[in-house]
C-alpha cells in the first residue's frame, strides 16, 4: 500500500488523518510523515502503550479494559473514536495487539485489533498474523492499518 497514494486521496478530499497506536509504537505516524510535506493531512498521533495512556489521552473507559483486555475490537474502537475526537481529523486509525514474543491461549501471539472512525461512525476488527517474530507483526501491522485508512479514504 502506499502512503504517497493516501495521502494524494486524502488532498484530493480534504481529508485529514490521526493515530492512535499501542502495539506499532508509531510505525503508522512515522510512515505517515516519511514523505515531505504530509502535515496537510497527517494532524495527530499518539502512542498508548499503557492502558492509564488509553484512559488519559484517549478517553478509553476503564471498564472496557478490565472486561474486554486491550487486544480487542472494543478498545481499538475506543481509541479509535478518541483519536478522531480529539484531534478533529476525518479519520482516526487505531491499533492495538500483541506482537510478541509470548501471547496466551486466549490472546496469541499476533492477535491485532483494528478500528477505523470516520464519518460513517468506527468499524473494528481482528487480524490474526500469526506468531511471525515481533518485527514483522508491526511491520504488518503497519501496512494493514495503512490499507484501512485509504479505504476509509476511498479509491
Amino acid at each position: 500500500m502506499s502512503v504517497a497514494r493516501l495521502l494524494q486521496t486524502c488532498r484530493e478530499r480534504g481529508l485529514t488523518i490521526a493515530t492512535a497506536e499501542s502495539c506499532t509504537g508509531g510505525m503508522v505516524a512515522a510512515s505517515l510523515t516519511d514523505p515531505p510535506g504530509a502535515s496537510d493531512v497527517f494532524l495527530w498521533g499518539a502512542v498508548t502503550y499503557s492502558n492509564a495512556a488509553k484512559r488519559s489521552q484517549l478517553g478509553v473507559a476503564q471498564v472496557s479494559l478490565v472486561e474486554h483486555g486491550a487486544v480487542s475490537e472494543r478498545v481499538a474502537r475506543e481509541m479509535a473514536a478518541g483519536a478522531q475526537g480529539r484531534s478533529g481529523a476525518s479519520l482516526a486509525v487505531a491499533i492495538t495487539g500483541i506482537a510478541g514474543p509470548g501471547g496466551s491461549e486466549f490472546k496469541p501471539e499476533g492477535r491485532v485489533c483494528f478500528a477505523v472512525a470516520d464519518a460513517n461512525g468506527v468499524r473494528a476488527e481482528t487480524v490474526e498474523f500469526g506468531a511471525l517474530g515481533r518485527d514483522a507483526v508491526r511491520r504488518a501491522a503497519r501496512d494493514h492499518a495503512i490499507a484501512l485508512l485509504q479505504a476509509a479514504a476511498g479509491p
